[in-house]
């Protein structure tokens, strides 16, 4: 009987002794868990749990940088450009200026003679002196508002080439001008003719109002009062270098005596001077 009874005595002790060991594993257990989550929370929440696959949520961004919203529809980190404004205004492409109606084409400048449909030269203020081109009189009259204050004989195109009607304004004026051959058929066999060369055909100025199609002098005088050129207007180079000084005085530009001696003495240096005021001129 004793025996019995010291046997089951030991056996009880043994189950207690099994119940606080589970005890004291399973708080390990937790603890460790605890332990786990605190050192994730210190870590900025950015582990991923091996388990379960799942992310955790980012951390937050630094102060003064706010987080980056995605485009709606677009996945982030897709590589997809965001969207930017050049400066005429157009959506373009991040890096890549946009242009007019054309996005990450090039983007146009604002000097440009073709931006919006309207040109740097539509921006000068209007000058009081015009000129009027009457091509089968092959004249060329100055005005000032409605007095006549001068006028040339020209030499105007030739029937194949016949010199343009229209209106258009005169904002250049080159001294000492270089011939490069436009891109038309009647130059293909022509060469290129530095400042001042004694066959460069456009003499010793240029106005400029409807390129390649301009106002010259001209190294051919016998030319004067014919319908020869390829549809630009020919004046003699006496008479081109007067109305080409004339332009600039009448529109603002100042120089002096001795500027205009030395532009026509150094022939073989061009000089080129934007107008402050485009000058109407009209070709009928």
């Amino acid at each position: 009987m004793r025996r019995s009874i010291r046997c089951d005595w030991g056996m009880a002790a043994a189950g207690l002794g099994l119940l606080l060991g589970a005890c004291t594993i399973e708080d390990a257990s937790d603890k460790r868990a605890a332990d786990s989550a605190a050192a994730a929370t210190a870590n900025g929440g950015t582990e991923t749990s091996a388990s379960s696959g799942a992310v955790a949520p980012q951390s937050a961004p630094a102060t003064g940088q706010p987080a980056a919203v995605p485009t709606p529809g677009t996945p982030p980190d897709s590589g997809v450009p965001t969207p930017s404004t050049d400066s005429a205004g157009t959506a373009g492409t991040a890096g890549t200026a946009g242009t007019a109606g054309t996005a990450g084409a090039g983007s146009l400048s604002p000097d440009s003679v073709d931006v919006g449909r309207r040109t740097k030269v539509d921006l000068l203020p209007v000058s009081s002196t015009r000129l009027e081109v009457d091509v089968a009189a092959k004249q060329l009259y100055v005005y000032d508002g409605d007095r006549r204050i001068g006028s040339y004989r020209v030499a105007v195109g030739s029937r194949e080439w016949p010199t343009q009607a229209g209106e258009w304004s005169v904002f250049q004026v080159v001294w000492n001008p270089e011939f490069i051959p436009p891109d038309e058929s009647w130059a293909e066999q022509r060469t290129p003719k530095k400042p001042g060369a004694p066959d460069n055909p456009l003499g010793r100025a240029q106005l400029v109002y409807d390129p390649p199609r301009t106002i010259h002098g001209t190294n051919d005088p016998q030319s004067i009062g014919k319908a020869v050129s390829h549809g630009s207007i020919r004046l003699s180079n006496a008479d081109v270098v007067r109305l080409a000084r004339q332009l600039m005085e009448v529109t603002g530009v100042k120089k002096n005596d001795a500027w205009y001696r030395q532009v026509q003495q150094n022939r073989t240096e061009k000089a080129v001077i934007d107008l402050p005021q485009r000058v109407p001129i009209k070709v009928s």
